[in-house]
């Protein structure tokens, strides 16, 4: 190949100092085809570019090659083959040439499918407090050294670019509902149109061009927020190409490499402080003077303000089995004894679990996102302990039960008597009626004066207990007494004369 200095010399030689071609051939040692062709054309620089690639060993391969190809890149881009590997899938199939006509036909052939599948978009353009965007992510993290895949909510203003991440165990409605007032109150408003793909969670049925059948709870969380939802066309993630960028940009600054953390809690914490960092860290794409955060300021005066947050549950039947237990998600939950017998709704927020029954509260626990655990509340199964005091000491829900220090203290010395498991029962009775504190304080009382019965401690809390006031009756205006009485003992002189 002709090099652009040998092409430089000849220009020079020829037309600054005025060489024949001869003298030029004899003194850079080409050929006078090589030099007429410089001087000819007037070019700074020749390539040369072969049109035809001989491929003699993978001639016989190429539809297979071609299949492989077509078949890899149609997989989720973390699923995808190296060339190598594609290479080692060609051998095991008789190909017996090398890896470099494997990598350079594999070249070709992306490059090919790239140009015939290219299109051009147009740049779209948001205005303070317009549109955010919606999307999930999965991401691979060390939650107390056990590797988890977490789901990523990622939300963003379309256009002060502000971004807010948080991750949840699972893509459920509820969890949608809590990413969103998360969001929203990180930002203190929201905007007047959500921008979403057609997830489950919020649209049920699509129907031509962008009408859609949203779920009812995803409506009423935006009647919420006064969010207007707009859903994108299928297959057709450009329509929301802001957060599908961030997805990228969170994966690659904030879980790379690997995070560690404690728990989901401490890892939310840290994302945040993420968020706050890079938005005020980087400069914004349009308005290159001002930050991320900056332009997020300003764009906070034009947002609709925070509504509060919405009661994001996503409820469920389900019957109360007879140890008052509640089965949802694989996981059991205690309710009342009361509740027994009758069916019972379960709502299932993001980090907690509400288990009703007509319209009262009937038992509420921390949320498990494991697989055949049961979370007791013992105070749950305390009425039951009437019934059957003998329970205290080996039922599970009463194992590993944390008391205050001085019931506690009674129930340890109480431990050794006939009848101390009824003793202890008639005490946590007491406390459905009296509350925990008023019999904390009895029970300290008691031990204060070196004695544990229950008689006593009930006594303290029967002299504690507050006394209803006195009715006071108020007498009608027409009874009053206008004119006091005046007393005259001599009427009474006077009926004794009569007799």
């Amino acid at each position: 190949m002709l090099v652009v200095e040998t092409t430089a010399k000849i220009r020079r030689a020829h037309f600054v100092q005025g060489k024949p071609i001869k003298a030029i051939c004899r003194d850079l040692g080409v050929s006078r085809k090589v030099v007429r062709k410089v001087i000819r054309s007037g070019a700074t620089s020749f390539e040369y570019d072969r049109s035809v690639q001989p491929m003699p060993k993978i001639g016989p391969f190429k539809a297979v090659l071609d299949d492989l190809l077509a078949a890899n890149d149609a997989k989720p881009s973390r699923e995808r083959l190296t060339l190598i590997r594609v290479f080692e899938e060609l051998r095991c199939r008789g190909y017996e040439g090398g890896y470099d006509a494997v990598r350079r036909y594999a070249g070709a052939w992306k490059q090919e499918r790239v140009a015939s599948v290219a299109a051009a978009f147009v740049p779209l353009s948001f205005a303070p407090g317009e549109a955010y965007q919606f999307d999930w992510s999965h991401e691979i993290v060390l939650i107390n050294g056990t590797t988890t895949t977490v789901k990523v909510a990622h939300v963003r203003l379309c256009h002060s670019r502000m971004l807010f991440v948080r991750a949840y165990p699972r893509e459920t409605q509820e969890m949608v509902f809590d990413a969103h007032d998360r969001a929203f109150a990180f930002f203190k408003g929201t905007c007047t149109r959500g921008i979403y793909d057609n997830m489950r969670t919020a649209v049920d049925t699509i129907f031509v061009g962008k009408e859609r059948a949203y779920n009812r709870r995803f409506l009423q969380m935006c009647g919420h927020y006064l969010v207007d939802p707009v859903a994108c066309t299928p297959a057709s993630g450009w329509e929301k190409g802001q957060v599908e960028n961030q997805v990228g940009l969170v994966r690659e600054r904030f879980f790379t490499p690997r995070v560690r953390v404690k728990s989901l809690a401490e890892l939310n914490d840290w994302l945040t402080d993420q968020c706050v960092a890079h938005a005020k860290a980087h400069r914004h794409p349009e308005f290159c003077e001002r930050t991320v955060w900056e332009a997020f300021e300003a764009e906070r005066p034009s947002l609709v303000p925070y509504a509060g947050r919405f009661d994001g549950f996503h409820a469920v039947p389900a019957s109360v089995s007879k140890t008052c237990l509640v089965r949802f998600d694989n996981n059991r939950y205690s309710v009342m004894a009361s509740a027994v017998g009758r069916p019972a709704e379960v709502r299932a927020y993001a980090d907690r679990i509400e288990l009703r029954q007509d319209g009262r509260v009937v038992g509420t626990h921390p949320r498990c996102f494991g697989r055949d655990q049961t979370v007791y509340d013992p105070w749950h199964y305390v009425p039951v302990l009437a019934r059957k005091p003998g329970a205290l000491r080996n039922g599970a829900p009463f194992k590993d039960w944390v008391l205050p220090v001085a019931l506690e203290r009674i129930r340890r010395k109480l431990a050794g008597s006939n009848d101390g498991d009824r003793q202890m029962v008639s005490i946590l009775t007491a406390v459905l009626s009296d509350g925990l504190v008023a019999v904390e304080a009895a029970c300290a009382e008691a031990l204060r004066e070196g004695v544990h019965s229950a008689d006593i401690v009930l006594n303290i809390l029967a002299r504690r207990r507050a006394h209803a006031a006195p009715i006071t009756i108020l007498t009608p205006d027409a009874l009053r007494l206008r004119h006091a009485p005046v007393a005259d003992c001599a009427r009474y002189d006077s009926l004794r004369r009569a007799l």
